[in-house]
């Protein structure tokens, strides 16, 4: 039973590590050669052990983790960075960091194009006087 216990598919310990959503989606990455281990992409089948490094590229970044406990659920995100040990880049988190200020902001990033409803209304007052 214990040995049972310990065999742990990639696909499984992606989703429960909270890198994707569902499952499918982390067999789907790993069909797709988006999960890759020692340059090599890695079968959805492939049996996690610890000290393993993976290479692993999401819709919102890429991540390189190393593997330093078996999680079998999936479980809140507070327990489950307990599972692994974050080995990304700096370059990848400051780019990362740079998308998110930028595309956040709230405002349009040129001036050129249609007014806001807002300058709208201050051209209509500024043209009727």
């Amino acid at each position: 039973m214990s040995e049972q216990k310990e065999k742990l598919r990639i696909d499984k310990y992606l989703w429960a590590i909270r890198l994707f959503k569902t499952r499918s989606q982390a067999g789907d990455a790993c069909d797709k050669g988006k999960v890759k281990m020692n340059g090599m992409a890695v079968k959805a089948s492939r049996i996690v052990c610890i000290g393993d490094e993976y290479e692993v590229k999401t819709e919102a970044r890429k991540w390189v983790v190393k593997v330093s406990g078996l999680l079998h659920s999936r479980v809140q995100y507070a327990e489950a960075i307990n599972y692994y040990i974050d080995l990304t880049p700096a370059e990848e988190l400051d780019r990362i960091r740079f998308e998110a200020a930028s595309f956040h902001t709230g405002k349009r990033l040129s001036k050129i194009g249609r007014p806001t409803k807002r300058e709208r209304r201050d051209l209509e007052g500024f043209m009727d006087i």
